[in-house]
């Protein structure tokens, strides 16, 4: 099956879920459904045995459309596609573009569900994935989205290029909670994917990208960074977040320090993510005091302040 492809014709890396898994996930979410429904139904149906015929078929139905399409609708919004099923199999739903579905997505999925999957058994869905170049059923066509393998296996690419030298640190007070995992999955896939891409093209990703990520953690790049510098910082700076969340403290290179760079890593020489302007900040040559050194002063720390 192809591959997921942006509106900027970049590759995400992001492949349609097949029709066993989607469907296994279907049958859990299900039987889940289900489950909860009976359940349901049996308390208050048992609570409200005194009202009359046409009462009790209203509150059937009302009870129906809440649990088995309202809360379905609700978790993969508010999950960002992905329902419990899909969890378990390694789901996600995710727009044409490879954004995260939202509510409008997940009604229209769910309300044309319940028709294709419910009403005929599944029969209607599994006759639109298969026709489908990427196994799409018919409410995933309507709503315009797409169910995509979160776990891929690895294929040996390369890592995500380090940052430069001269950006390294200078993120450490940032406040990445807010990023949702979509868009570090883009920028991830940018970074990897960048010497792949038109010189016109990857600048207006990654200042998109930039974009995005100045929105999530409301302090704005610093002057004169490029965006993808600014990406692949932010990005290594998460990396070491999560290393010393896992492996407690360690300490850490100093830039341009033997094994700070991965081996067959070229420098960062006429590569795009120099500097604009100023001079590159990083070690002194050999046999060379730093500046601050020679001044008497102590070295700056590293990080960036927010602008009052």
């Amino acid at each position: 099956m192809s591959e997921l492809v942006t509106g900027d014709a970049v590759v995400l890396g992001l492949r349609p879920a097949r029709l066993p898994s989607r469907a296994l996930a279907v049958f859990i979410d299900l039987v889940l459904a289900w489950a909860v429904y009976l359940a349901v139904s049996l308390g208050l149906l048992s609570a409200v045995a005194s009202l009359d015929e046409a009462a009790m078929a209203a509150v059937q139905v009302a009870l129906f459309l809440l649990v088995l399409v309202g809360v379905p609708v609700a978790v993969e919004t508010l999950s960002r596609g992905r329902s419990v099923g899909k969890l378990l199999c390694g789901l996600r739903v995710l727009r044409e573009d490879g954004g995260p579905i939202r509510f409008r997505h997940a009604l229209v999925r769910g309300a044309i569900g319940v028709i294709e999957i419910q009403a005929f058994f599944g029969v209607v869905a599994c006759a639109a994935s298969l026709i489908s170049a990427r196994g799409r059923r018919l409410g995933d066509v309507f709503a315009g989205t797409l169910v995509v393998r979160e776990r891929v296996p690895e294929t040996g690419g390369a890592p995500a290029p380090p940052p430069p030298a001269w950006l390294a640190g200078s993120f450490c007070e940032l406040d990445l909670s807010r990023v949702p995992g979509g868009l570090w999955l883009a920028v991830r896939q940018y970074l990897m994917r960048a010497g792949q891409l038109d010189e016109a093209v990857g600048r207006s990703l990654a200042e998109q990208l930039a974009a995005d990520l100045v929105a999530c953690t409301g302090v704005p790049a610093p002057h004169g960074v490029p965006a993808a510098a600014y990406l692949a910082g932010v990005v290594a700076e998460r990396q070491a977040r999560e290393a010393q969340r896992t492996f407690g403290a360690s300490p850490v290179a100093s830039p341009g320090a033997p094994g700070s760079q991965p081996p067959g890593v070229p420098g960062n020489g006429g590569h795009p993510w120099t500097p604009v302007s100023g001079p590159p900040v990083g070690p002194a040559r050999a046999g060379e005091p730093s500046r601050e050194a020679a001044a008497g002063e102590a070295p700056p720390r590293t990080g960036f302040v927010p602008p009052s």
